[in-house]
């Protein structure tokens, strides 16, 4: 049995800029809609034109462009009640946007005619039919939304049908299913769908929100019930709780349902997408997100890091390759000797199984003193580098000294001095900085550059520190997060203490040994 081919439509640049926090300039959409027509979506939203200026501009920049995937669609609504397409100006905008598809929403619940509308139930029908039939007259594909369809049908299932064969008689190509509040389970969303295919049957799609923690299921549900179309946002984004995540949707459908929904081989572009978007957004990406979140296939617990070196299924579901992730393994004080071994494979590392166990007993001890190692993996690199027979560190600290002071008429000053080994050479230098771990950061480099050049390249980029025991006031233990980078890597250290000095410099030094390791 051949499976029908599922269209996805992504309305991220409508829908999903209705999420709280979600937000694109009309540049930002045109970007994204270059990525998501290069992924193979069949559908791009580009927006309400008419509602806002950067809708506007999206579309009349869009015209112009090439797309070799993507058909876009303008999203508006039915005319006014009482009125008519043809002098209705949503109508109009939305032939204005001189898009391929329109798609517009019109009511499915008795109660939203009657009390958000306010009109009748038959001008409702009305309106939804001459609406979709102008739109076809001036040579535009229609998509029917039917918003609130699963709580209208619920409410009164033969009018919630009536509204369906409205925008089917007016010639809708394809006609929506919408859980807009997302409150239907997904039980509710089977029967619903065989219910109406028993009296309707006109290609139909699926437009659900997350609200109940339940709108990917649901989406399934509706494709397993003959829906060939599937609205939703890239990483769920969207109004409330959000839409349904179509990187989900997608996944589940070509590696578990055997559907096809994209061109061959553009799955494995999934993680990228997700990334870009969240990227553009200007959003930290939910790396927690099933298949696509950086931790979707990050494993932390020491049984099963052992079971996944024997075999890679015992712990995964899918091949994270196929959307273009890839396994991870987390070091922590719930790590076993697989852990650490898979770590120093992923660095190039070569240490035996015994080896790792005087850095396995380290790293334990160290969490229970408020260290953390899953973001810091270079520090657990450079700890396991130490283990390699024969390995030299590239310089060993002797003392420091940091001093702040407040100067009249200079204000806050700070001064760092270090003292280190190099090649056998004890070096002493000092440097100012606007603080003392800039200070200290300066101080080292002054030390090792004329032995290192290559150390002048490295960056300190992100600076964190947290906090672990606030009830401990001044005294309580300081987590320090260094993140650095050269012209080609990034790398996160750790160090923690109840002193934040020795803390940060823990984290600085390991994070310039790690840099000279691997640019080495």
């Amino acid at each position: 049995m051949t499976l029908p081919l599922i269209q996805i439509y992504d309305t991220t640049l409508r829908d999903g800029t209705q999420s709280e926090g979600f937000n694109l300039s009309a540049n930002d959409k045109v970007r994204v809609a270059q990525k998501l027509d290069e992924f193979g979506v069949a559908f791009i939203e580009g927006g309400w034109p008419g509602s806002n200026p950067k809708d506007v501009e999206f579309f009349e920049r869009a015209r112009d462009m090439q797309w070799k995937h993507a058909l876009i669609s303008a999203f508006g609504s039915t005319c006014r009640v009482k009125g008519g397409p043809e002098d209705d100006a949503n109508i109009k905008a939305l032939l204005d946007s001189q898009t391929p598809v329109c798609t517009i929403f019109g009511k499915t619940w008795n109660m939203h005619v009657t009390d958000v509308l306010l009109t009748t139930l038959e001008d409702n029908l009305r309106i939804i039919e001459q609406s979709v039939a102008y739109l076809k007259e001036n040579g535009k594909r229609v998509i029917y939304d039917a918003e609130h369809f699963f709580d209208g049908y619920k409410a009164d299932s033969p009018y919630a049908l009536e509204t369906l064969k409205a925008a089917i008689r007016g010639g809708a190509e394809m006609v929506v299913l919408c859980d807009t509040n997302g409150g239907t389970l997904p039980w509710e969303v089977e029967q619903i769908i065989r219910e109406m295919k028993a009296q309707i049957t006109h290609p139909f799609g699926m437009h659900m929100h997350n609200d109940s923690e339940t709108a990917v299921i649901s989406s399934l549900v509706g494709v397993r019930e003959g829906a060939t179309q599937v609205q939703g946002t890239i990483n769920g984004v969207g109004e409330r709780c959000g839409n349904v995540n179509l990187c989900s949707v997608m996944a589940n459908l070509e590696l578990k349902m055997g559907y096809k929904c994209l061109p061959k081989g553009q799955l494995k572009h999934l993680y990228d997408l997700s990334h870009f978007v969240a990227e553009v957004a200007n959003l930290t990406p939910d790396e927690h997100l099933p298949f696509v979140g950086k931790s979707a296939f990050a494993h932390k617990g020491g049984v099963h890091v052992a079971a996944m070196r024997r075999s890679a299924q015992s712990y995964q579901h899918v091949k994270p390759e196929n959307i273009g992730n890839k396994m991870r393994v987390v070091v922590s004080d719930l790590s076993g000797r697989g852990n650490l071994l898979s770590k120093a494979e992923e660095h190039g590392l070569e240490v035996e199984g015994t080896e790792v166990v005087p850095v396995l007993n380290e790293i334990k001890e160290l969490e229970s003193r408020g260290f953390s190692f899953e973001a810091a993996e270079a520090s657990v690199a450079i700890m396991l580098k130490r283990q390699e027979f024969g390995y030299k560190p590239p310089f060993e600290l002797i003392d420091f000294f940091v001093n702040v002071e407040h100067r009249q008429g200079r204000g806050i000053f700070a001064e760092a001095m270090v003292k280190v080994r190099v090649q056998g050479e004890v070096l002493h230098t000092a440097a100012e900085g606007n603080g003392p771990v800039n200070a200290l950061d300066l101080a080292l480099r002054k030390a090792l550059v004329g032995y290192y050049p290559r150390i002048a390249h490295f960056h300190l980029s992100d600076y964190k520190v947290r906090i672990l025991d606030s009830d401990h006031g001044t005294e309580a233990i300081t987590r320090v997060l260094i993140d650095t980078r050269n012209t080609t890597s990034r790398w996160s250290t750790v160090g923690a203490g109840t002193n934040i000095i020795e803390a940060s410099w823990r984290a600085l030094a390991d994070s310039v040994e790690y840099g000279l390791m691997i640019a080495h």
